[in-house]
């Protein structure tokens, strides 16, 4: 699979509204403000503990971040995807879900 960097994407695309974009970048605003913290304890010589928290902490909200995205990617595009007889999707669904439990 194609490693992707800062502005490229791939073929297929999901257009989102304005609230959905809104409250993604927001989720994603927080986790990178988090990896910064971390960055920041790690050049100040943090306490092992303390990093690992916050780490663990960062870790909880990209979790959740996936689980918003795949919950709204089921509820809309899997499921007017079947509606509308395109069961590769599905495929495409199992996938990525087995991605998630590597």
């Amino acid at each position: 699979m194609k490693q992707m960097g800062m502005g490229e994407c791939c073929c297929r695309k999901k257009l989102r509204t304005q609230a959905e974009k809104r409250a993604l970048t927001n989720r994603l605003s927080r986790i990178e403000g988090q990896i910064r913290g971390l960055k920041e304890m790690v050049e100040a010589d943090a306490y092992c503990t303390d990093i690992v928290t916050q780490a663990s902490a960062a870790a909880a909200a990209v979790n959740s971040f996936v689980k918003e995205l795949l919950a709204t990617h089921i509820k809309g595009c899997v499921a007017e995807d079947i509606r509308e007889g395109k069961t590769e999707t599905v495929d495409d669904l199992v996938k990525t879900l087995q991605k998630l439990m590597r």
